[in-house]
């Protein structure tokens, strides 16, 4: 197996890959990276067996083959090599021989016949999506997916497609964050998955590169096809990502019944505004004390929080409000999450009492349920 490959290219292509691969693999084929020449380009695969990505780069093939090396250890001597022409020889004994200007490395692999193929997706369910809308509706919930192990089934974040419908949940049990958009959901192609927090990261980082990908998946995995848009076509990096996940087994809680059907005060906010108050206020919380109390009167939102280590702080804003007084605490973090994931300029907060959940909204499809700190 021969091929000539552009150094930044290639240092590209295994910097993609490389997220997968654990810092212990149960296997040592599992700290490899599986490289396949053909035609005019390489592909670039890693896995740990619940996730698996593959990317392809164009390159200079002039004997096909393939071969697995370490994945961390190639990353960074092809980051350094001294000259943009990387030659790469293969050996039937899967000896690697690498020559950059001045620079030659020889690196022991390990044959093709041990690293895990990936899953076919034929049969599957597939959806094509927006990448820049998916990211934003992924960012808008994944901070409340949980990260207790004991509830593996709060792990991720829940893909449901139906009802003429895409919507995305994450929940820890104490709060909950909602999103959806209308597409067209053919009756055979309805289903859901619940997506582990690994994968939702990875997917995360992958996003930003093209304008579509598919989705396809069945009841135990999902498959991602990233396009990867002009820019990178250009610089070497082929059409597309390939990102392969385990799904997370078992039925998702029914999350409507958590959303409130009722709140009695509305409140339209200046996102930035009310999450810099709250950011202030809570600077003087503590493990022991980590709440702040929302008071609102007509026309005035107040944020007080107290901590017997550090003592007192008190911020205010200006609202159209015109209800009754009503007091409730929170988790200061569990308000400002769902503020800094979203980009909208006002958001909506709805109240009912100080024992029941507070809820922001925005004029889009997205609901964040917040459960309150009882008030002592």
């Amino acid at each position: 197996m021969k091929f000539k490959i552009n150094r930044d290219h290639f240092s590209n292509g295994l910097a993609q890959v490389l997220n997968v691969v654990g810092t212990k693999a149960a296997m040592p084929i599992l700290s490899n990276v599986l490289i396949e020449a053909e035609k005019d380009q390489i592909s670039l695969t890693t896995t740990n067996l619940d996730l698996g990505i593959r990317c392809k780069i164009k390159a200079e093939v002039k004997e096909t083959g393939a071969v697995t090396l370490p994945v961390k250890r190639l990353a960074t001597i092809v980051r350094e090599l001294p000259n943009i022409d990387v030659a790469f020889d293969a050996s039937p004994g899967h000896q690697v021989k690498l020559a950059s200007g001045g620079s030659q490395f020889r690196i022991m692999g390990i044959g093709r016949e041990e690293f895990p193929q990936l899953p076919p997706t034929d049969g599957d369910k597939t959806f094509a999506l927006d990448q820049a809308e998916l990211a934003a509706m992924l960012r808008s919930v994944a901070y409340a997916q949980s990260t207790d192990e004991t509830r593996y089934i709060l792990n991720g974040v829940y893909f449901s497609f139906r009802d003429g419908k895409l919507a995305l949940v994450a929940t820890d049990g104490r709060r909950l964050a909602l999103v959806s958009k209308e597409m067209p959901v053919p009756a055979a192609s309805a289903g859901s998955i619940i997506l582990p927090a690994k994968t939702v990261s990875e997917l995360l980082h992958l996003l930003d590169k093209g304008e579509k990908l598919n989705v396809a998946f069945n009841e135990r995995r999902a498959a991602f096809q990233i396009d990867t848009g002009k820019e990178a076509n250009a610089s070497g990096l082929v059409d597309s990502i390939y990102l392969f996940s385990k799904v997370v087994e078992g039925n998702y809680p029914n999350y409507q019944q958590v959303v409130p059907k009722e709140t009695h005060q509305r409140i339209k906010l200046e996102r930035e505004l009310f999450l810099q108050c709250v950011h202030r206020a809570a600077l003087v919380t503590s493990e022991k004390s980590n709440s702040v109390r929302i008071k609102l009167s007509p026309n005035l939102l107040e944020i007080t929080a107290s901590s017997p280590d550090f003592g007192e702080s008190h911020e205010s804003m200006a609202i159209s409000y015109s209800g009754p007084e009503l007091q409730v605490a929170f988790n200061p973090q569990f308000l400002m999450d769902p503020l800094r994931a979203l980009t909208k300029d006002e958001v909506f907060f709805e109240l009912k009492d100080e024992v029941s959940p507070g809820v922001f909204k925005t004029l889009e499809s997205f609901v964040c349920v917040i459960m309150p700190v009882r008030l002592s």
